[in-house]
């Protein structure tokens, strides 16, 4: 069943309402919305066509998208789909469809378009009982076929109608911690779309703090983002004990602090060597974007600290000639290597 909050948003898409003045330029320019099944971008053979009060999409990509198996009749102009037992027939220009025999009313009947059977959006995605909803700031529809709730909420986290943490984004609803959800797509760095017990749809922050949501392709994009908000700061001044809440001057632990606090609200401690102690330790051979690497410094075994930035290149501070930059890792810096630590 729809949730409402789905309804009312896919109803408005269907009867095209105007859109929110914040929303994506491609829904501005009329533009044909993408879809999204299980989080991953549907590839279809014809483009959604919306008018007439209906978007109407290639029923047979988005019915075996939905595993169902699907068959169609040339001849009568009917398609079939079934799927655990749930058979869904209709034959092309009727005004009714049939699901297990019971009659269902469409919006607008379905049509052939350069030898593509066409179906409203609304009947395919959700007349199997799945989950759909429309996302007014990006102009794309996800259908969310499998219920999988894998990852843990660990700090109450709001769940938003888009992957925006701006004032007036609306948002659907508070997580509490312990709450089970299902993660769909990482949006990016920051954002994960994510479907409720309760069959909500929305995003929420993707910082460690919120979840318990892991994996190889948000790590990487987490690392790039520290590397590149960090690099918004080369050539920013060096100074031995620079005080914390300032970006005028840096050391290399204040730095590390500074970039980790703001791209994923990490708290870490305020000076390299309690910094080594947080997360868990990689050999050299598994690095990856955005892990810290520590060296011993100024006599003692953990004085200096940079974040890897790939290539072999380190992102840091420690020169009051250079203040913040980007340096080789080579054997200068191996040879004053101690540890290095994975925080995401």
């Amino acid at each position: 069943m729809l949730t409402r909050i789905g309804a009312i948003a896919l109803l408005g898409l269907l009867l095209g309402q105007a859109l929110p003045a914040h929303a994506h330029a491609a829904q501005a320019q009329g533009g044909a919305p993408d879809i999204y099944v299980d989080g991953k971008k549907l590839a279809l053979a014809a483009d959604p066509i919306v008018g007439g009060g209906a978007t109407l999409v290639p029923m047979r990509a988005i019915f075996e998208a939905q595993h169902a198996e699907v068959s169609w009749s040339n001849a009568a102009q009917t398609v079939s789909a079934i799927k655990e037992g749930t058979l869904f027939t209709y034959r092309i220009g009727d005004t009714t469809a049939y699901l297990n025999g019971k009659a269902i009313p469409l919006p607008q009947p379905g049509a052939v378009v350069n030898g593509t059977a066409m179906l409203p959006l609304r009947f395919v995605g959700e007349i199997l009982g799945n989950v759909v909803q429309w996302h007014a700031y990006a102009n794309d529809i996800t259908i969310s076929t499998v219920r999988e709730f894998r990852t843990s909420v660990t700090y109450g986290v709001n769940l938003r109608a888009a992957p925006d943490a701006a004032s007036d984004t609306p948002i659907r609803g508070m997580l509490a911690k312990g709450e089970k959800i299902q993660v769909l797509r990482e949006i990016d760095a920051k954002w994960l779309e994510v479907r409720t017990q309760d069959d909500r749809i929305g995003f929420v922050s993707a910082k460690p703090q919120y979840t318990d949501y892991e994996s190889p392709t948000l790590a990487k994009l987490q690392g790039e983002e520290l590397i590149f908000f960090g690099s918004q700061y080369v050539g920013t001044p060096y100074e031995f004990g620079a005080a914390l809440g300032q970006t005028d001057t840096f050391d290399c632990s204040s730095f590390v602090h500074h970039v980790f606090e703001e791209v994923l609200s990490v708290d870490l401690p305020r000076v390299s060597y309690n910094q080594a102690k947080e997360g868990r330790t990689i050999g050299l051979d598994e690095l990856r974007v955005g892990d810290l690497l520590f060296f011993g410094a100024r006599g003692l075994e953990i004085g200096h600290v940079g974040i890897y930035a790939g290539d072999n290149r380190i992102l840091h501070t420690f020169s009051k000639v250079k203040g913040v930059h980007f340096d080789d890792f080579d054997e200068k810096w191996k040879k004053r290597f101690v540890t290095a630590r994975r925080l995401i």
